[in-house]
């Protein structure tokens, strides 16, 4: 039995504190959960800096209230606007022809390791895409084979210092005792995908409220990386600044939009105005609205897409996750329609938890429950996390 983990989780529009345990069958017990909206932030910056520390602290209060326990050690997911993923293809001899060990692993992680004292960055995760030996076969795990080198592709996902630096001084300012740094995209990818599913590369596309990450997998590791500050509410703000209405009208509004409707002229969506009247607006331009907003989000994933440096195959699924464009009805359909792919919605499959918006912060969870120190996987949680 597992004992409760915290785990802090940074979306582009609310912040997301989950406690919890490994349940029977491998399930995940949630004892607290805390949420709080905050302004987010955009191409590296949180917009209200100063106001941070209180909604953390806020966050964590009532994830402890609902959990009746209090956090001492938090891992905190590291947003992809502040990470960067880097591969290098790495290999050394074993001197002889042996069968390669866990520390024969953890070296070749080492040796492509140059980023300690990094000015910018610090490392938080190294996991592989593939090994090879000395037959030049790609392997998902070489442990116990017999080889006289060992190689393969590694992934190191980086975090800016910047947020580093200023996400621990909050930590300081709310006393937790000690936390550590994860990749949300990471723990993201790993947790929706099977090993099966990632060996044969995925694409996914994380839409928050205001940015989207874009991740190219494969293995255990993160290829390559695209972050740009676009997302759901940014749709929100054509509605509002076009049909010269409220923020809070438009995001009502924009859940009643069904974008899949052969919509007319006659065609209305009504929204309550707040003051018991309904506001009227015709069907034909506010899902015109939605889709140029959402045809520009498209465009930007595909030219992301176009500058991967890694190939991988063209029939492959994009897959779609978040609370940005995931809930507007259509929207998966128009999505698939612009980028000429597939493109399925994503969640976490676990009940009272199977919501697009959770797969970030379920997915750390589940990270930190399999490789944490407290369930006796500590050389796979010290290369997991870069220690």
């Amino acid at each position: 039995m597992t004992q409760d983990v915290a785990i802090l989780d940074f979306g582009s529009g609310k912040i997301t504190v989950l406690i919890g345990r490994r349940g029977v069958n491998n399930t995940i017990c949630i004892s607290g959960m805390g949420e709080c909206e905050y302004a987010g932030f955009s191409d590296g910056e949180f917009f209200e800096p100063e106001q941070l520390s209180y909604v953390i602290g806020r966050a964590i209060t009532n994830a402890e209230t609902n959990s009746r326990t209090n956090v001492s050690h938090l891992y905190i997911g590291v947003p992809g606007e502040f990470t960067n993923s880097i591969c290098q293809e790495i290999s050394m001899s074993l001197g002889r022809k042996k069968a390669v060990t866990e520390d024969d692993i953890d070296a070749l992680f080492e040796r492509g390791n140059t980023y300690g004292g990094h000015p910018d960055y610090t490392l938080i995760n190294i996991q592989p895409i593939y090994y090879t030996l000395d037959d030049e076969r790609r392997l998902i795990q070489p442990v116990g084979l017999k080889s006289n080198k060992l190689g393969g592709l590694i992934s190191y996902i980086l975090a800016e210092n910047k947020f580093v630096d200023f996400i621990d001084q909050i930590m300081n300012e709310l006393n937790i005792e000690s936390h550590e740094y994860v990749s949300s995209l990471l723990a993201e990818t790993l947790f929706l995908f099977d090993d099966i599913k990632r060996d044969q590369y995925v694409v996914l596309i994380d839409c928050g409220y205001i940015a989207t990450n874009v991740v190219v997998a494969r293995g255990d590791g993160i290829l390559q990386q695209f972050n740009f500050a676009l997302g759901g509410g940014h749709i929100t703000g054509d509605l509002a600044m076009h049909l010269n209405i409220s923020f809070t009208q438009a995001e009502a509004l924009k859940r009643k939009v069904v974008l899949s409707l052969d919509v007319g002229e006659e065609d209305m969506y009504e929204i309550n105005s707040g003051r018991d009247e309904a506001l009227s607006f015709p069907a034909d331009i506010v899902n015109q609205i939605v889709m140029e907003r959402i045809n520009s989000i498209a465009k930007t994933i595909a030219k992301s897409l176009n500058g991967c440096i890694y190939d991988f195959p063209e029939h492959i699924p994009y897959h779609l996750t978040g609370g940005g464009l995931a809930y507007i009805k259509g929207a998966r359909d128009y999505i698939s329609k612009v980028l000429g792919k597939e493109v399925e919605i994503t969640a976490p499959s676990l009940p009272q938890f199977n919501r697009p918006h959770l797969s970030s912060s379920m997915g750390l969870l589940d990270m930190i429950l399999d490789h944490c120190p407290t369930v006796k996987k500590k050389s796979i949680f010290s290369k997991l996390f870069g220690k």
